[in-house]
């Protein structure tokens, strides 16, 4: 039963949508439109096809997700951080720093290098494998390297490596130090 006034109700909008319109003067002289004549003096009027263009689709809310990488064995055999090593101490005033990675096989097509530093990206991904750094404040720090693709998802990643910054601080004054004075009774 539903189905059949959902049918029926469909049916009227279509005929009121392609229904005849005509016109015709009253008896006070005004101009009216109709579906209907009702006057011998009705004229049908002939209308022009109405423009018709495709809805506009809004912009997605959210990023799309990218595909999964394709299952397969791993295209890189070594990715790993040769300078610095792995906790190694860094002594430069200027806090600058030049991190060189090797990978097997070389970077492929596509691909990019991303450094890494503190977990957070460091300069633009690039296809050398060398990273100048610079003012890198004392102290630890972890560096990474990552081989992105085109879409910027990670293919390979090297565990965070610690190396420690050592910058020396000039202009401090020393603590004073106590001094031992001599005892009275020994003079």
């Amino acid at each position: 039963m539903r189905h059949l006034v959902i049918f029926l109700l469909s049916t009227l909008a279509c005929l009121s949508a392609s229904a005849e319109v005509y016109t015709y003067i009253d008896k006070d002289g005004n101009r009216v439109f109709t579906d209907q004549p009702t006057r011998s003096n009705a004229q049908r009027l002939e209308l022009t096809p109405t423009n018709k263009a495709a809805p506009i689709m809004p912009r997605p809310l959210y990023a799309p997700v990218a595909p999964p990488l394709p299952a397969g064995p791993p295209a890189y055999q070594l990715l790993r951080i040769i300078v610095p090593e792995p906790d190694a101490t860094i002594r430069a005033n200027d806090g600058k720093l030049i991190v060189s990675v090797t990978s097997d096989p070389s970077l492929l097509p596509g691909h990019l290098y991303r450094l890494l530093l503190d977990g957070e990206p460091v300069g633009a991904p690039g296809r050398s494998p060398v990273f100048p750094l610079d003012n890198i404040d004392r102290g630890t720090h972890q560096l990474s390297v990552e081989i992105i693709d085109t879409l910027g998802r990670t293919v390979e990643q090297t565990p965070a490596q610690p190396f420690h910054m050592f910058r020396a601080a000039f202009g401090q004054v020393p603590a004073p130090t106590a001094t031992p004075q001599a005892s009275v009774a020994s003079r």
